[in-house]
């Protein structure tokens, strides 16, 4: 048994694969990572813009298809294609947990993230084109598209709720998982078991902006002792998140929709590798280790778990500390819901640029195969 078996078995935490790549499917690597104790897949527009560009082994496929449809269609049939085997290999393990793991998560279009009815429309399709019990559909946590969650999970349809960066936020979207299940009991449905949901808290991603905050700060005349925050808002961050998350699947709201079945909708860290260099390379896993949490890794973060990781519950483990760092860096004019806001946008922006990139990509490689 791995590191990633244990963390799971004694600690509760489902250790999620933060890539996909078409070679992985094919040379049984995907699958190797699930014997390790790999219990759920996600993606985003950038990792399939690096798989898709990456390597040659869409060619084919892309070559063949566009004979018959646009550039755009292909690239969905050629992300569809990968996550329907890749829900193959991980149908196993959602049947062996009831239905509480094995997911593979496809995300919208991201130049959706401002239009609630398109993707609303656009989420509903992915479920029914892709139709498998096991896969997550990722709709980002923007002001816009906070009601496209509540209207898909009150349809029975389970979804990932992806860029969450704030407190603020997390709570709308713990909201609108427990609103749309309220509205699927008024449907007339009685077992909610069916529905899942986890709710991707981003982590460091806010380390790297509060730490240029922190740094600016200091620089314009604020106390040096501002700079022993850095590297710590984060966790904090996730931390009180947890607290947040405990809360609200304890009360009375809660037990009712229980009492029908209902999966309590898990935080999932994601960005969990280290972007600093001078922090720990597990900075972003072994401190937000606890039951009912879901940690996406990349696949050398996967390694170096696998390699030293600490299995033990942490995430719960200093609240008054977390309460510390977010008050310390509050009093400090660092304000982490303008941090959020100013993550969100660069995360909107990163996916829109990578998938436009691709397609640009694609679009050459077409005129290229056409003769063009």
């Amino acid at each position: 048994m791995s590191r990633l078996h244990d963390l799971y078995t004694e600690q509760g935490q489902s250790p999620w694969l933060d890539n996909l790549r078409r070679d992985w499917l094919q040379d049984g690597t995907l699958q190797g990572l699930v014997d390790q104790g790999v219990r759920g897949v996600t993606s985003n527009p950038t990792i399939f813009a690096k798989a898709i560009s990456g390597q040659d082994t869409y060619d084919d496929q892309f070559a063949s298809l566009i004979a018959t449809t646009s550039v755009e269609d292909a690239y969905w049939d050629m992300v569809v294609d990968d996550i329907d085997h890749a829900l193959a290999v991980l149908r196993p393990v959602y049947d062996s947990s009831g239905g509480n793991d094995g997911f593979v998560s496809v995300e919208v279009a991201p130049s959706l993230a401002h239009d609630t009815d398109g993707t609303t429309a656009a989420a509903r399709g992915l479920h029914e084109r892709i139709d498998q019990p096991n896969v997550l559909v990722k709709i980002p946590a923007t002001p816009e598209c906070v009601p496209s969650i509540r209207q898909m999970i009150s349809e029975g349809r389970s979804i990932n709720v992806t860029l969450i960066f704030s407190l603020t936020r997390y709570a709308a979207v713990i909201d609108a998982y427990q609103s749309g299940l309220e509205a699927l009991v008024a449907s007339g449905v009685e077992d909610l078991s069916p529905v899942a949901s986890v709710a991707s808290f981003f982590v460091s991603r806010v380390d790297t902006e509060v730490d240029r905050r922190i740094e600016a700060a200091v620089a314009g005349g604020a106390d040096r002792s501002l700079l022993d925050l850095r590297g710590k808002a984060a966790v904090a961050q996730a931390r009180l998140a947890y607290a947040l998350f405990t809360e609200r699947f304890s009360d009375p709201r809660w037990h009712s929709l229980a009492a029908r079945g209902a999966k309590v909708q898990r935080p999932l860290w994601a960005s969990t590798s280290t972007k600093n260099p001078a922090y720990p390379d597990l900075a972003y896993v072994d401190t937000l280790i606890g039951p009912d949490t879901v940690n996406t890794m990349p696949d050398g973060t996967v390694a170096d778990f696998l390699d030293h990781g600490t299995v033990a519950r942490t995430v719960d483990s200093d609240d008054a500390g977390a309460h510390e760092v977010i008050d310390r860096l509050a009093a400090a004019g660092i304000d982490m819901e303008d941090v959020a806001g100013t993550l969100e946008a660069e995360g909107v922006d990163s996916f829109a640029a990578s998938f436009d990139e691709l397609m640009d990509s694609l679009k050459q490689k077409a005129a290229t195969l056409s003769g063009a």
